[in-house]
């Protein structure tokens, strides 16, 4: 066995949902499962395949972001994986419920917009995700600034009142 790691690719500093799945169908109903949550949504989805023809499979809104999907998809190859790259403007804290509730959905690993780096397994059989590494080490504890700062931010966003 051998530990690699892949460092997804992500110019814009989009925010991506990895997760895997068990199924060929995942493509479809992540697809649906994001357009039902959120109306007009941009994304990208791309599946790797673990069994039959092991292809990444893709679908979307945005042909840019379906490229990025599969293009980090298959740099994983690592079976039964899914990566979704959400547009500008769409976070995954709108849509993860509806992914988590797609029957085939197994894990999710990460939610972010930060640097992720994905350390896989590889042995003669195939590749698995064995975890994520999301964003960077923590650099202290928050003070009473901090509170506030997060406090401000969340309602900037409007997810706190």
């Amino acid at each position: 066995m051998e530990l690699k790691t892949v460092r997804i690719e992500n110019p814009d500093n989009l925010n991506l949902i990895l997760g895997q799945s068990h199924f060929v169908k995942t493509v479809e109903d992540i697809h649906e499962a994001l357009v039902n949550a959120v109306p007009n949504i941009k994304f990208g989805v791309a599946f790797c395949e673990a069994s039959g023809h092991t292809l990444v499979r893709a679908s979307g809104t945005d042909p840019a972001l379906v490229e990025l999907a599969k293009q980090n998809a298959f740099a994983l190859s690592a079976g039964h994986s899914f990566i979704v790259f959400l547009g500008a403007g769409f976070f995954p804290i709108n849509v993860l419920r509806a992914i988590k509730n797609v029957p085939e959905v197994v894990n999710i690993f990460c939610a972010t917009a930060n640097p992720v780096e994905v350390i896989l397994a590889e042995t003669e059989q195939g590749r698995g995700i064995l975890g994520v590494i999301d964003g960077a080490k923590s650099k202290g504890i928050e003070d009473e600034q901090g509170v506030q700062w997060r406090k401000d931010l969340l309602r900037k966003f409007g997810y706190k009142l």
